[in-house]
């Protein structure tokens, strides 16, 4: 059993290599751009707002606030919309009877989690030295949000796989469906101060309830009426449940290995 999983840990590391290479390429540059076009869109954002005048929601910096919520939305969407092709990409790996399905998507999800690891520690750590932020009231509860949200791309981005591949306009369709992401996940608001309405139908979003998350370890005093730790959490293992289920009756019929 042990050298089982010892195996599969290799194989895992060499597709995140693999996928590193034909993500980033080989050249510094190439590492870089990933990192920092997530830090460059962020930090424009914030820009326009403060030229605007507009202030935070909540605290003292906008930048922060805004931050706490596009970074944590750009988690969920990267890791959803780069599984979606995991299975495509990887197809001619898979016919190694040591490479499953499963593989592919973890080795994706490695790579993506340690870049926007990198990313946070980059980005919140300019805000701080620009004394545009201060160290997070709760640590903890900013990193377990953040394996939370790829966690919940981990299980959408499963079941996207899976789709995906049986119906390659499913890609259209759920970029369709992603747009209102940005309006309905709380970036711009505290959607505790909203009117009970808005939030008996916002608090059905489970990207909005790991941007409360991230914020209830960034600030002290945070308004968390909406916040449910456990709904993000049950909804991506229901995701991730139903996607490995639906790859596996479907293996036979998309060409894969029974």
């Amino acid at each position: 059993m042990f050298q089982t999983l010892v195996i599969q840990a290799r194989v895992i590391v060499a597709l995140t290599l693999r996928e590193t290479r034909m993500a980033f390429g080989t050249s510094f540059i190439g590492y870089l751009l990933p990192i920092f076009q997530p830090i460059f869109g962020v930090g424009f954002l914030v820009f326009l707002f403060y030229l605007i005048g507009r202030h935070p929601p909540f605290g003292e910096s906008l930048a922060l606030f805004f931050a706490t919520g596009v970074l944590t939305l750009d988690v969920y969407n990267k890791s959803s919309s780069s599984l979606m092709k995991a299975f495509t990409t990887n197809k001619a790996l898979l016919s190694y009877p040591m490479i499953n399905f499963v593989d592919t998507l973890l080795a994706r999800l490695t790579l993506i989690g340690a870049t926007y690891a990198v990313v946070f520690v980059v980005f919140f750590s300019g805000l701080m030295l620009l004394d545009m932020a201060t160290m997070p009231a709760h640590p903890e509860r900013v990193i377990i949000a953040f394996m939370a949200t790829l966690f919940l791309g981990f299980g959408k981005g499963s079941l996207d796989a899976v789709l995906y591949q049986m119906f390659p306009s499913w890609q259209n369709v759920d970029k369709v469906l992603s747009r209102p992401m940005y309006f309905l996940s709380g970036i711009f608001y505290v959607p505790g101060l909203l009117p009970p309405e808005a939030v008996a139908v916002l608090k059905w979003n489970p990207v909005l309830h790991c941007v409360e998350w991230a914020r209830t370890g960034w600030y002290q005093n945070y308004p968390d009426d909406v916040f449910n730790p456990w709904y993000p959490l049950a909804f991506a293992s229901i995701l991730l449940l139903i996607g490995l289920f639906s790859e596996r009756i479907t293996r036979k019929q998309r060409g894969g290995m029974a």
